[in-house]
């Protein structure tokens, strides 16, 4: 199976893509305007269909107390939205907690700069979400 990876905010797009359903590694990240998710909806779609994308795992965020607030809600509608433009496709909701925590925590231990780190962020945190799920399923 085929997966893509995603790492939904307000106005970026992190992607990471494994190939094999066992490592994940990093795709890009995808910038649009703030709020527009048509057009993150729309790149998502374009992606799925060139790379024959079987699952997409989709950051859930939550709170660190489980509960969910606005950005969950968001992705709920992207994924709903998402099921509408392609409704064969399997996409999964995946807690997304730390992911970004963890991400900074290694960039700074490899001595990345900051403006590298801001660039790669999002797409990283993409591939912890898509390498978490792949290691407990």
């Amino acid at each position: 199976m085929r997966y893509l990876g995603l790492d939904l905010g307000s106005r970026t797009l992190g992607v990471s893509i494994s190939l094999t359903g066992i490592i994940a590694s990093n795709l890009e990240t995808f910038r649009f305007k703030e709020g527009d998710y048509s057009l993150a909806l729309s790149h998502t779609k374009d992606l799925v269909l060139k790379n024959n994308i079987d699952c997409v795992v989709l950051g859930l965020p939550k709170h660190m107390n489980g509960d969910e607030g606005i950005r969950a809600l968001i992705s709920y509608e992207f994924k709903e939205k998402l099921n509408e433009l392609l409704p064969d496709l399997k996409i999964v909701l995946y807690d997304e907690r730390l992911t970004t925590v963890i991400v900074d925590k290694t960039m700074l231990s490899f001595n990345m700069r900051r403006n590298k780190r801001k660039e790669l962020k999002d797409e990283m945190a993409a591939v912890v979400i898509l390498q978490d799920y792949l290691d407990r399923k």
